[in-house]
């Protein structure tokens, strides 16, 4: 969608917009009903001054001659009893139209939110990989309110102030229709003061919404990222970076009521201008008018221009809430995760095959794998070891088909993984990652999550016990109850680890690819979780990414990649045999290990 959408574009997005009005048409009737009830009785209220200034002269005189139930009803009772019945007339309407309004408004605000939300769900990695969190949340929060400032808060002024202009054009008409036509030429002097000013509401609209997008980035990451702020001196900094996209959305707010400030007054002066000419022709053209039909006539123009300038100024609002509508679908637009398998396992064996694999990351040039091959019979444990860079998570990516792959196969129990219908592939895999996530709710939650919700109690513990989480879990104020804190805040690295491999296991997955997943753990705990990997393996195909060559030793294949490419394979002996990259690799950590053992022997000894 263009960033300067035209008149063409703007009607298609509010045609859109109103489609989420649809499940409230019962409701939205009943609010124009109110709002028509609400602009009948402004010009009941102009017009009875005309009785009043007449009753000046003559209280006694008759306002119904010839109606039989009222016509002994003298001006001097009628103007009061009158006055009343507006009031309540007019407060009837303005009820029936603001709530049921409100209700239609934040049904809409409710569906917008839970459809970004919902489709957020679908989106594919690359689509998260090329937009900031910051303005993917203020888009569900700042976007959506504007948004149904466009669908109902407008419509709301176009409704009750179009249709009070409606209903006081029609009694001047018939009060005085010559005086009326002078008056009607002034309006397409308005109308285009109207829309200049709504393409200049539309742009600053736009650029408001991308800086509020830019505040609330730099507040979440620096929120998320607060002890690595803390222990770098990163607060002077983080102050400079939120000041400035503050001020940048402070300028740009100021821009727009700028705008509006000279707007509106110069409309007023046209608008009075106007009236100045009307009086002029009133007094000029009074012709056999009673003095109190002169009142009414002035009074009733008089009231014409703050509705008027009203539907002026929600030209301001409606544009603002095209400009967050705009964002919001070209979010909804987006091609959700593409799913064309078809095929369906209840329980794979775990034969993984990876044939002449290339890939290149969507959006750009740069080839991350080189005809990449191996097999992994199910049950094995293969392990993918090499310089950080060398496309070994990207590999991982690949199986559970967050990244699609165009170039190569890889197959599961000889089956393409893109002709696997993708909840189902993702069934038959459990990810342990070096980035744990972890929400904020219970630690048996946490374990039993998403198509694990539900589990017994017993096999969550079975879990945790595997992974050698029990322990410190037992330990917690409400054990398996006890709530982690966003991101398991409350937990150290190596808690957090052990919680997501119990995670894993509870799964029951029969293809396990742990991406780094004991590299938060000390010295101890990765030997605990070693043993339970140990166990874990057992009859399922493990794919394991390490750093720490010690993690696996006992793979049956191992896998050296660089650049992209497998440079090596082959188990742990042969690979020391060949005395190349792998074996190179070992020496320098097994160099490292040692100089930590010493580190840790003399610590000791103190």
């Amino acid at each position: 969608m263009s960033q300067h959408a035209g008149p063409a574009s703007s009607l298609k997005i509010y045609l859109r917009l109103l489609t989420y009005v649809r499940p409230y048409i019962g409701l939205f009737a009943i609010s124009i009903i109110g709002f028509t009830i609400f602009a009948s009785s402004q010009p009941m209220l102009g017009y009875i001054l005309k009785y009043f200034v007449d009753g000046l002269a003559n209280p006694d005189a008759r306002l119904f001659p010839g109606v039989p139930a009222l016509e002994n009803l003298q001006l001097l009772q009628a103007v009061p009893l009158l006055i009343v019945f507006i009031a309540v007339w007019q407060g009837l309407g303005s009820y029936l139209g603001n709530y049921f309004l409100a209700r239609v408004s934040l049904g809409l605000v409710h569906d917008l939110r839970v459809s970004l939300f919902d489709n957020l769900l679908t989106l594919p990695n690359r689509y998260f990989d090329s937009h900031n969190s910051g303005h993917l949340i203020s888009r569900i929060t700042f976007n959506v309110t504007m948004v149904t400032g466009a669908a109902t808060d407008a419509i709301k002024v176009v409704i009750r102030e179009g249709l009070t202009v409606i209903f006081l054009f029609a009694t001047l008409l018939w009060m005085n229709w010559k005086l009326t036509f002078v008056m009607l030429a002034i309006l397409p002097v308005i109308g285009f003061m109207v829309t200049s000013a709504s393409r200049k509401f539309r742009k600053q609209s736009k650029k408001i919404q991308v800086a509020m997008g830019d505040v609330t980035h730099v507040a979440s990451e620096t929120i998320q990222g607060y002890r690595v702020v803390r222990s770098f001196g990163g607060e002077p900094y983080e102050q400079r970076r939120f000041l400035a996209a503050s001020e940048g959305n402070r300028e740009k707010q100021l821009r727009m009521i700028k705008t509006g400030a000279v707007y509106t007054p110069m409309l007023q002066l046209v608008i009075y201008i106007a009236m100045a000419i009307l009086m002029f022709l009133v007094l000029l053209m009074r012709g056999d008018a009673s003095p109190g039909d002169m009142v009414a006539y002035i009074t009733l123009a008089g009231l014409l221009p703050k509705p008027i300038r009203q539907l002026s100024e929600v030209s301001a609002t409606i544009q603002k809430g095209l400009a967050a509508a705009e964002s919001i679908f070209e979010q909804l637009d987006e091609q959700p995760e593409v799913d064309r398998g078809s095929a369906e396992r209840e329980r794979v064996t775990g034969r993984l095959e990876v044939r002449n694999l290339n890939f290149v990351y969507p959006g750009t040039d740069k080839q991350v794998l080189h005809d990449v091959s191996f097999t992994v019979e199910p049950g094995q444990m293969v392990a993918l070891v090499g310089r950080s860079g060398s496309g070994k998570s990207t590999l991982a990516n690949l199986i559970p088909r967050f990244y699609h792959h165009d170039q190569g196969k890889i197959l599961l129990d000889d089956v393409e993984v893109e002709d696997y219908r993708l909840r189902n592939l993702r069934r038959h895999i459990a990810l342990v990652t070096q980035q744990v996530t972890l929400f904020n709710d219970t630690v048996a939650a946490n374990i039993a999550y998403g198509d694990l919700a539900g589990a017994p109690l017993e096999d969550i513990k079975k879990a945790a016990e595997a992974a050698f989480a029990d322990e410190f879990i037992v330990q917690m104020p409400n054990g398996y109850q006890t709530l982690v804190g966003e991101n398991g805040v409350l937990l150290s690295g190596g808690q957090r680890q052990r919680l997501a491999i119990a995670r894993a296991l509870l799964k029951d997955a029969p293809v396990l690819i742990l991406d780094e997943a004991t590299s938060a753990l000390d010295t101890e705990s990765e030997r605990h979780i070693q043993a339970a990997l140990d166990t874990v393996m057992k009859g399922r195909t493990t794919l394991v990414i390490a750093h720490r060559l010690s993690t696996i030793e006992k793979a049956d294949l191992i896998l050296v990649m660089d650049h992209g490419r497998i440079v090596e394979s082959g188990s742990h002996a042969e690979l020391l045999d060949l005395n190349g990259y792998y074996a190179r690799l070992h020496a320098r950590q097994f160099q490292d290990d040692d100089q930590d053992a010493a580190i840790e022997d003399r610590s000791a000894e103190r």
